[in-house]
């Protein structure tokens, strides 16, 4: 039998990785199922590759990542004075390049159990972030909701809830090609719809009561 190398290991490993959380859930994978589907013999095949099982899950995401960063830049590029409306159109576009393979669909399907965990509420990035494009994109949909008098606190809680929205719209399209179904609109369609929808959000008028955090 021929040997394989460490590398190619470690790409079934996260390709394994992959399919199991989108299957099971981040919380409800079992190592074990993933070592299997990979055709490791080694129990300690994950801890031996990327130190415990958030070693795993932080290299599939730098992939997923990795992935969308090549699409994300270009778009950028062609941008040089966008507005709000603009920063979104080209993260929702960016991230719905990952619909159209099974890795991206199961991809997104993790990713949406993740989106809280960018550090956006905190300016601090999740380490899989730090210096991407998408975060300085993320940056700059927040810094963009000051024109409108956003006190600090919401224009950060509001872009964090507009990562969930866009997340968790792509996880449940991303769900829906996976088992078969037929979505109620085209795919342009939705993504049109999501980037309206997700502006609108942010562009919702401060709450004319209400504390908002010290």
């Amino acid at each position: 039998m021929a040997r394989t190398s460490g590398i190619e290991t470690r790409d079934k490993l996260i390709r394994a990785a992959e399919e199991i959380f989108a299957a099971q859930g981040v919380d409800g994978a079992r190592t074990r199922d993933i070592v299997r589907l990979a055709g490791q013999s080694n129990p300690s095949a994950v801890q031996y590759h990327f130190g415990d099982r958030g070693g795993l899950l932080d290299a599939v995401m730098a992939g997923r990542l990795e992935r969308t960063e090549a699409a994300l830049t270009p778009l950028l590029e062609e941008l040089p004075d966008p507005d709000l409306e603009d920063l979104v159109r080209a993260l929702v576009t960016a991230e719905a390049t990952q619909l159209s393979d099974l890795r991206g669909l199961r991809c997104l399907r993790i990713s949406a159990q993740l989106s809280h965990e960018s550090g956006i509420r905190t300016r601090t990035p999740h380490p899989t972030l730090a210096g991407t494009a998408y975060w300085r994109l993320i940056e700059r949909i927040e810094s963009s909701l000051a024109a409108a008098e956003l006190p600090e606190p919401i224009r950060l809680e509001r872009t964090d809830l507009a990562l969930t929205l866009i997340g968790a719209a792509l996880a449940d399209r991303a769900r829906q090609y996976l088992d078969g179904a037929r979505p109620l609109t085209t795919e342009p369609v939705f993504l049109a719809d999501l980037v309206t929808t997700t502006v609108a959000l942010l562009r919702a008028p401060a709450p004319k009561q209400g504390r908002t955090a010290e």
